[in-house]
């Protein structure tokens, strides 16, 4: 039989259905709400290599030097190839597609799921090594069951199986398929804390479905319940900016912005977090150990989605703990790689910052935009609270510096001047130094990424800085230049509005803030170029500054008060940030470019150079451009150039919403946000051609620019250059290589 159904599986079951399906089908059997489905079995994937004859080659192809990231890459690609290749016995498709039909059948989203015989095991977490497939429909069902068997073989998983000395050939994949849930909130849970085992159940919550938890793309809220007394101890509300849904037209998975209502919004109730505090206590019954489990709310029904031991409660460190002898540990979620040592500073107020110097480690409840400095300082950095996609968690990993986040507890168990290892990527804070780092060493300077050796590509990749200190490490990609440098994020990070920052502290700060912060950035990359663009912060986010209660209240602040409509509107505060354009050329920086956002009109593009001359910077000797970001300025682009910029960037958020009348934020409609849309992909060919004409360079810094199917696309077209996030930048570069090598050689053929 090639599937088993959850309802039939047991525990003792796990070398047939993986440590996933064994955990569905143990809390199946002990009456908990688990979706319905079955398991592809392990023996399945074994008859499929084994029977089709690629079995050998398959193991030579992954048996590589872990450390060699080329032979890794290699590795992937041929286990992938070989797998997808391959046709499945026509019986065992028949099997698997029955067995759908029995599930649901007709038009039916399951979710489809690695469960690897080596998972979730007592001592050792393989969790997030294999594939998940959400919203599968019956014509894609096999083809994701196939993907899943080639998961077994990324780079991570070759790697983190040799590290854990698993041999690959020993190692079987089973998939478990289930009736999808659509949810409306989920989360995880863990059923004992995390890193002391105490008695406290640990709830992360979030808006649609539960990937965005775990793949970290959310912060979510945090909620501490003490089982014994079964008060809640602590809620923490996060700014849960997107979530992940299921687009209605596509039935694909995706992303987007959660509306403004329920963005600050608690998640659970106390009655829904009561129930799920109860369900927790019985699945770590039910196993007699603390559990990770993955839950999701649909329709005011809870299900139980995937449970699992957790692996970081080390016995003898609880005890350590509770006793209050030896050295006290703190653990939380591993949020930004590497390894650090240095000295403790618990910062409990900003005026304590000062103490914190270059090699220490950052002890705090939360970070905040005014400890970037300090953190730029720091080896590494400690929280009690935060996600995967806090403001820390984002700030450490753009700056290469280690973090571990959400400890609970880290600022009232780590003392000051205390000597710690930090370990960015298990989540653990362990007393001392390691033996191994006998010799000082400078722990971010270390840290920081090398410049690779890049792809050499027509077009060229360039790369977004969200803040200055992540300068240093953007410049490593190995990127050539800087697409999109923010400058609200300068003025933001001082928690003031413009005019009350020049109000406080004067123009002259206000213009040394912005030429500090772009100057920074300027550096590392001189003499690639970097494009700094003017203010473009929409109104709800100056109203949560200093000053902002002189903000005008709008109903949709993207469509509003904000972007180049508002600086002509106020050429007060304006004209001072031109003014530090000037100032970095008269610095020597030549390579700072000027980009003004949402232009609307050839009329808006000449308003603001008529400011930019004023300001004392000469348009014809400066390169200077502006987004397009709006259908009016991509349909009078062709007046836009006549008035002499020097490039024009697409800003693929505001284009699609602005074109398909998609308001990203309304529910009821960000189904239909789609940036590939034909007719924002008919505006941006139609700029980009245009553009060329009359030699105007063109690009992308939208989110979009990540997309392979939109790189294609743009290369295909011409771009110029296309920026992409930090992260991105390696896997934009190769794209770009292989569309080009592409089309040279249909162009030869």
């Amino acid at each position: 039989m090639a599937v088993r159904w959850l309802e039939d599986v047991r525990a003792d079951d796990i070398e047939s259905v993986g440590g996933k399906g064994a955990s569905l089908g143990e809390l199946t059997d002990a009456g908990l709400p688990v979706p319905p489905g079955f398991v592809v079995t392990a023996g399945t994937y074994r008859s499929f290599i084994e029977e089709t004859g690629i079995d050998e080659e398959l193991f030579e192809a992954v048996d590589v030097d872990a450390e060699d990231t080329a032979a890794l890459a290699e590795a992937e690609s041929r286990a992938k190839e070989l797998i997808l290749e391959t046709e499945l016995p026509e019986s065992v498709r028949q099997e698997i597609v029955n067995s759908y039909d029995e599930l649901g059948g007709g038009e039916a989203f399951v979710a489809v799921r690695s469960s690897a015989t080596a998972e979730d095991l007592p001592d050792a977490s393989f969790a997030g090594q294999q594939e998940t497939f959400l919203n599968v429909t019956r014509e894609d069902l096999v083809d994701r069951v196939k993907r899943c068997w080639a998961s077994l073989f990324t780079q991570r998983a070759i790697y983190y199986r040799q590290e854990q000395g698993f041999e690959h050939r020993k190692v079987d994949i089973a998939v478990v398929v289930q009736r999808m849930v659509d949810a409306d909130k989920s989360g995880v849970m863990f059923t004992s804390h995390p890193s002391t085992g105490a008695a406290k159940v640990i709830v992360e919550a979030a808006w649609g479905l539960g990937e965005a938890v775990v793949s970290g793309s959310v912060s979510p809220d945090n909620y501490v319940v003490d089982r014994e007394t079964g008060e809640v101890e602590d809620v923490t509300v996060a700014d849960k900016k997107v979530m992940h849904v299921k687009d209605e037209e596509s039935g694909e998975t995706v992303e987007r912005e959660v509306p403004d209502e329920k963005r600050t919004a608690r998640v659970l109730s106390d009655e829904e977090l009561e129930e799920l505090v109860a369900l927790g206590e019985r699945v770590e019954d039910h196993y007699d150990t603390p559990q990770d489990v993955e839950w999701a709310i649909q329709g005011g029904d809870i299900y139980m989605l995937q449970s699992r031991p957790i692996t970081t409660i080390d016995e003898e460190r609880v005890e350590e703990y509770e006793s209050g002898e030896g050295e006290a540990l703190v653990s939380g979620l591993g949020a930004s790689p590497g390894i650090a040592s240095g000295a403790v500073r618990v910062v409990k107020k900003l005026d304590q910052l000062d103490k914190v110097g270059k090699g220490d480690i950052i002890v705090t409840e939360m970070t905040t935009p005014d400890m970037v400095p300090a953190m730029k300082r720091a080896a590494g950095i400690v929280t009690d609270e935060g996600g995967m996609t806090s403001h820390a968690a984002i700030v450490s990993r753009e700056l290469g510096v280690p973090a571990v986040l959400g400890t609970g507890d880290g600022t009232s168990v780590l003392k000051d001047d205390q000597l710690v290892t930090i370990d960015g990527d298990r989540g653990t804070v362990t007393e001392g130094r390691p033996e191994t780092e006998s010799e000082e060493r400078e722990p971010i300077e270390e840290a920081r990424p090398k410049t690779p050796v890049k792809p050499m590509t027509a077009t060229e990749v360039k790369v977004n800085v969200s803040i200055p200190e992540a300068a240093e490490r953007a410049a490593a990609t190995g990127a050539d230049g800087v697409g999109l440098l923010r400058m609200e994020h300068m003025i933001l990070s001082t928690n003031k509005t413009p005019e009350r920052y020049i109000e406080d502290h004067g123009a002259k700060a206000y213009v040394e803030e912005i030429v500090q912060g772009a100057r920074s950035v300027a550096d590392e990359f001189y003499p690639r170029p970097v494009r700094l663009r003017t203010l473009d912060a929409p109104t709800d986010e100056f109203r949560q500054l200093e000053g902002g209660e002189d903000e005008p209240h709008e109903h949709n602040p993207m469509l509003g008060y904000r972007g180049i409509r508002r600086s002509l509107d106020r050429p007060d505060v304006f004209k001072h940030e031109l003014e530090a354009f000037s100032r970095l050329y008269e610095m020597g920086y030549d390579n700072v470019e000027i980009m003004f956002p949402l232009v609307n009109d050839a009329d808006d593009v000449a308003r603001a150079r008529t400011l930019l001359e004023e300001a004392g910077v000469d348009p014809e000797k400066r390169t200077w451009g502006v987004m397009i970001e709006t259908p009016s300025s991509a349909l009078v682009v062709e007046d836009i150039v006549q008035e002499g910029v020097d490039f024009v960037s697409f800003g693929t958020n505001d284009l699609t919403q602005y074109t398909l009348a998609v308001d990203r934020n309304n529910e009821n409609v960000a189904d239909r946000f789609d940036e590939l849309h034909p007719a924002v992909l008919k505006l941006i060919g139609n700029v980009v051609e245009t553009c060329r004409e009359h030699d105007v360079k063109t690009s992308i810094c939208g989110q979009a620019a990540s997309k392979p199917d939109m790189v294609d696309f743009l290369v295909e077209e011409g771009v110029s250059s296309i920026s992409a996030n930090i992260d991105a930048v390696r896997d934009v570069q190769h794209e770009v290589k292989r569309k080009e090598q592409r089309l040279l050689l249909d162009s030869v053929r």
